[in-house]
């Protein structure tokens, strides 16, 4: 059981006391300065390698990782039930049109907008009485921030969150509505760990990971608890990863009480960590680019996470960018809801066609964020409708002659399809000089619809290019 984070918690508290370091006053912010003499709490210092300062954290030590049990997940479950929300597991509308009967357990209902809420709200409560007094703090860029900033304020424990120069404006304020102490520092969330665990040592404050402290993966794993009251006969239940301690803990819980099920773990192509992790037998590092999934881009699964969740998962899949968009926007017209792009990862992989053993099943799909920046969500649309097949971008060459372009004009009209956007060159164009090359975008009702558009320009126009869905 993970009893030991309490005793961990109380010895490291004595070990403060005993080299003289002062606890900061109930409710004082951390610091943002240097110690002359830092606590020991959270490990010796090290070095990544490029130069900065790496504190180990006891919590997380590959050394000797941590595995999270049953037992666990049942204590946090009482721990957390009049603090959380026991958020709905759904039939979903696309059944009929996926071949399986699919139920979304939407986490994006939680107060602050995710999953995250289960881990933070247990691993606040097993702190220690005078480590809730001195406070904890964390580096999260979303998510983390915002339930553990939420649920500190609830309880009572003072939270400080280094968020980095690249979190949206709207979650650091969310955070500091939350009366969390914040601070942005980093570039990156690498960067803004460094800084937290720092802090932390200097300040007494323990820091919690998002995804890999041990009663972060209890917490979550209540997710899995619910999903098996709510729907007893599921034989499947996808969800998305990042750091692994929603997977984890959740296919601890599921795998306990019904280990005939299904458990599918899902990644973006742009930060495929856990399935390294799984081919590599450990946590790797692995190259993270820019992703609609943000809340997944973790470049080294955590330790704990990995041990827990190793032997319970059935399947790894790695799905593209544009099915990510595509399944934000089934959700926004046919579920009436808004999820970003790592909550939507699991609704993704069935869309791209990864999981065709599903159909006819049972299958639980986890919705665990809603917090997707709303200037990014316009640009999310739209790459779901060119996914889609009804965003669509062609150059066709037509008369420069009067009535050439309103000729085109009519033909696009006649057939109901919406133009987005129109252009016409004729500096550049290399065939005849009565000619003008027109570039459209246009939207229409479906893939058909556009096949339909094509084939009716090809049969009209001598030069057609019909554009790739990116650049």
């Amino acid at each position: 059981m993970i009893q030991f984070g309490g005793r961990l918690l109380a010895d490291l508290n004595g070990k403060r006391r005993s080299e003289g370091t002062g606890a900061a006053p109930r409710g004082k912010k951390v610091k943002d300065e240097p110690s002359p003499t830092p606590s020991p709490c959270i490990g010796p210092p090290a070095c990544n390698g490029a130069g900065n300062e790496v504190i180990k954290d006891p919590f997380c030590d590959p050394d000797n990782p941590k595995k999270v049990t049953f037992q666990d997940v049942s204590a946090a479950a009482y721990k957390i039930k009049d603090g959380i929300h026991h958020s709905p597991c759904i039939k979903s509308r696309m059944s009929s049109m996926l071949d399986m009967e699919i139920y979304f357990k939407k986490e994006f209902l939680q107060f602050t907008g995710s999953f995250k809420e289960r881990g933070a709200r247990y691993a606040l409560s097993q702190l220690p009485k005078e480590q809730k007094a001195v406070g904890v703090i964390a580096a999260s860029a979303g998510n983390h921030a915002l339930a553990l900033s939420y649920h500190g304020q609830s309880l009572g424990i003072p939270v400080t969150v280094v968020m980095p120069l690249i979190a949206p404006m709207m979650k650091v304020q969310a955070c500091r509505s939350y009366g969390a102490n914040v601070i942005i520092q980093g570039n990156d969330i690498s960067e803004s760990k460094v800084h937290a665990q720092k802090l932390g040592q200097e300040n007494g404050c323990i820091y919690i990971n998002g995804y890999d402290h041990p009663h972060i993966l209890a917490g979550q794993g209540t997710m899995g608890l619910e999903i098996i009251e709510q729907v007893p006969d599921v034989d499947a239940v996808v969800i998305p990863v990042g750091g692994g301690g929603l997977i984890a803990g959740a296919a601890l819980a599921i795998k306990n009480l019904k280990p005939s099920v299904k458990i599918i773990g899902v990644e973006s192509e742009r930060c495929a960590s856990f399935s390294e992790a799984m081919k590599a037998g450990k946590p790797v590092r692995t190259e993270v680019s820019s992703t609609i999934a943000d809340g997944l881009a973790v470049p080294t699964v955590g330790v704990n996470a990995f041990a827990t969740a190793k032997d319970l998962i059935d399947k790894m899949v790695v799905v593209k960018e544009e099915y990510i968009a595509l399944a934000i926007l089934r959700l926004v017209e046919l579920e009436k809801a808004i999820v970003e792009g790592a909550g939507a990862t699991g609704l993704a992989a069935i869309l791209e066609g990864l999981l065709p053993e599903l159909e006819g099943k049972k299958v639980v799909v986890a919705l665990c964020g809603g917090n997707i920046d709303t200037t990014a969500l316009g640009r999310v649309i739209d790459r779901g409708l060119a996914a889609d097949g009804r965003l669509i971008r062609f150059v066709v060459t037509v008369s420069d002659r009067p009535g050439g372009i309103a000729e085109l004009t009519k033909l696009l009209a006649d057939m109901g399809v919406s133009i987005k956007d129109i252009f016409h060159e004729r500096a550049w164009l290399k065939t005849d000089i009565f000619s003008v090359q027109v570039k459209c975008v246009v939207e229409a009702r479906d893939k058909a619809h556009s096949e339909e558009l094509e084939a009716a320009l090809r049969k009209r126009y001598d030069q057609v290019a019909w554009l790739p869905k990116y650049f």
